[in-house]
């Protein structure tokens, strides 16, 4: 039937050609933006997904400046503690030197007083963006629990969505020659019960009443263990008791042993550390015995035939791992015999700093790989998600093209379909 009020042809014509048109606009948009998936029209859960993707990825490049920044911080404090290396190096050269009787002491006391001064200036610049990690200035508490900086390292998402901050704890080393506060004499700890404060105690030869000096008394803030210097109950003006971060000294002869305390460390974990320390530096065990065997007491014993050797111990609140540059004094047989086990301890302590922070710049800069790959990984996963193949556009494109010239053919025809009923009226 036909009719001049219902042109059926003409109406399935039309709407083929708007799905063309349709079709041949959707295709230009992704050649125009190279995006399949342009607006949230486009795929709602695909979009969605691409721009929290797209978030992380701002994110990490945010989080690559940050570890460029803290590598190049913890560059520079690895750099100082290494020339401060060398410059200890050097001064154990001239401390040798010392130990002979005919030389002109005074002269070599002038050289390492210089060699100190040089040693404060490298300490004093060792500074990026206005942070030093090596002159004891550092008083922040980082992821590892220690003094020192946390630079961020990642961005972790949770499979509920939930975003959260990793960092990457850099502990400072404190190679300044600050002498900090003495807490020798009110923390409870004595030698053979004498306060320690009144100067070194003598051992006596093998044998002897007085061959062996036992440590004792410790006290810690924290009761059984050491409080963290960032603990509401540690209170630094205090002198009753080891906090985190007091560096305990133990000297026998002319060895020297360290230790800083960390939180949670009992007197045991101090004595032993403080024995390890002496036996590193060259304690002779041949010479003298370090027994643990009570609780919270280190018993020193002379083992061998010589007598007079002193033993003393110090403790300081802030001090500097080369804070013993102060007092050395090479002019005397004592002060260069001193100066000789001092500057091994030093050594040990701006070697320890160096090893520390090369190890964490190595760390930084790998996550720094890491974070750029994962940019990179993710940019390249929203890329397969919402970008246009443009060789399947090209092609679509052409077929449209085609098919909306021979749409707009059938519409022509179709129109034409009621003017044709006229000839039955002739």
């Amino acid at each position: 039937m036909s009719s001049i009020l219902t042109n059926t042809s003409a109406m399935v014509a039309l709407q083929t050609l708007k799905g063309i048109n349709s079709g041949l606009n959707k295709v230009q948009s992704e050649i125009s933006t190279g995006k399949t998936v342009a607006t949230a029209k486009d795929n709602a859960a695909v979009w969605a997904i691409s721009k929290v993707m797209e978030s992380d990825v701002q994110g990490f490049d945010a989080i690559g400046d940050s570890l460029d920044l803290g590598s190049s911080t913890v560059s520079v404090a690895r750099q100082a503690s290494e020339s401060v290396t060398s410059l200890l190096t050097n001064m154990k050269k001239t401390i040798i030197s010392a130990q002979e009787q005919n030389v002109d002491r005074a002269k070599l006391q002038t050289e390492i007083e210089s060699m100190t001064k040089q040693i404060k200036s490298v300490v004093g610049a060792a500074q990026y963006n206005g942070l030093n990690l090596v002159n004891g200035t550092s008083a922040n508490t980082n992821v590892n629990g220690e003094t020192g900086v946390n630079v961020l390292a990642s961005l972790d998402r949770d499979s509920d969505g939930t975003v959260t901050a990793s960092y990457i704890g850099v502990d400072a080393q404190n190679l300044s020659t600050e002498q900090g506060v003495t807490l020798t004499g009110t923390i409870g700890a004595t030698l053979d019960g004498v306060n320690p404060s009144i100067g070194a105690l003598a051992l006596t030869a093998s044998g002897g009443a007085n061959d062996a000096i036992t440590l004792t008394g410790l006290a810690l803030q924290g009761g059984g263990t050491a409080l963290a210097s960032t603990d509401a109950a540690a209170d630094p003006a205090l002198n009753t008791g080891l906090i985190e971060g007091d560096t305990m000294r133990l000297r026998i002869g002319t060895v020297e042993g360290t230790y800083s305390v960390k939180a949670g460390d009992t007197e045991d974990a101090i004595l032993a550390g403080l024995k390890n320390s002496l036996t590193s530096n060259g304690l002779d065990s041949s010479k003298f015995s370090l027994d643990i065997g009570t609780a919270g007491e280190l018993t020193v014993t002379n083992l061998s035939n010589e007598t007079s050797h002193g033993v003393e111990f110090t403790a300081t609140r802030g001090a500097g791992a080369l804070s013993g540059l102060e007092t050395m004094n090479v002019t005397s047989d004592a002060g260069a015999a001193a100066a000789l086990a001092s500057v091994e301890t030093m050594i040990q302590a701006a070697t320890d700093a160096s090893s520390a922070f090369g190890s964490v710049e190595t760390r930084l800069e790998t996550q720094s790989d890491f974070v750029s790959k994962m940019s990179d990984a993710l940019t390249t996963g929203i890329g397969s998600m919402v970008d246009a193949d443009m060789e399947e556009a090209s092609a679509r494109l052409q077929a449209l093209q085609t098919q909306q010239q021979l749409g707009v053919q059938a519409l022509s025809i179709a129109n034409q379909a009621p003017q044709n009923i006229m000839s039955l009226f002739r």
